[in-house]
């Protein structure tokens, strides 16, 4: 089964390109374009579509409240936000509402390619220090009201489950995790999935988020809050 991918941007000439990256592989195909965030709610709501390449800065609607609505639908495609900036509060309000990653437009094209299988599989696509220095930047943005329930939620996790998401949220990779931790990959890879599934979080993204907001990590300290 190929991964199902529409492209999103304003862009005709950036779609194109893409769409020819994307044509050569074959476990990849372009099933829709749309020019604006508008539009793709409109093409999503007639096309089945597993992967959904999002520009964050359109007219009429932009990528971030095209995401957010696109992720609270039943089943939705992942969404893999498309930006011109690293640090972009416009990649970090998607990441926000449900998006499994960003990448900039200048990404090689095998990085991208590795991205959109990645997020189909479930992974989140963000460096983990592009994640951390967007999150040392805007957490402090972020509201306080509603981190009570967060800290509760954060109670119900293991210790160990809550030592696997400190590692996470200082943006470790698994492999890294378990070499912190002394356990297999696999091992630390189920701990990131009861993680998910206790949070009610989509993916490691949102892991880190709320790793943030609730306290758990401090912006720009990286180390548990006291």
């Amino acid at each position: 089964m190929s991964i199902r991918v529409m492209l999103v941007d304003d862009q005709v000439l950036l779609r194109t390109g893409f769409r020819m990256v994307l044509a050569a592989q074959p476990d990849m195909e372009v099933v829709a374009e749309a020019g604006d965030g508008q539009e793709a709610l409109e093409v999503l709501a007639r096309t089945g579509v597993d992967v959904v390449l999002m520009d964050v800065r359109m007219p009429r609607m932009d990528g971030v409240e095209a995401a957010r609505r696109i992720c609270i639908q039943d089943d939705p495609p992942k969404v893999l936000i498309l930006t011109t900036f690293d640090l972009d509060e416009y990649a970090f309000s998607a990441l926000k509402v449900g998006a499994s990653g960003f990448m900039l437009k200048d990404v090689p094209p095998a990085e991208l390619l590795g991205a959109i299988r990645a997020v189909h599989s479930g992974d989140a696509v963000v460096a983990p220090s592009t994640t951390r220095r967007l999150l040392d930047r805007f957490t402090p943005m972020l509201p306080s009201a509603g981190n009570e329930p967060t800290t509760a939620e954060i109670g119900r996790l293991t210790e160990r489950e809550r030592e696997v998401m400190l590692l996470v949220a200082q943006g470790l990779s698994n492999g890294e995790i378990a070499a912190r931790l002394v356990l297999s990959e696999a091992t630390v890879k189920t701990h990131v999935g009861r993680i998910l599934t206790k949070l009610g979080l989509r993916d490691r993204v949102q892991v880190v988020v709320m790793a943030y907001e609730s306290g758990l990590v401090r912006a720009g300290g990286g180390g548990a809050a006291h």
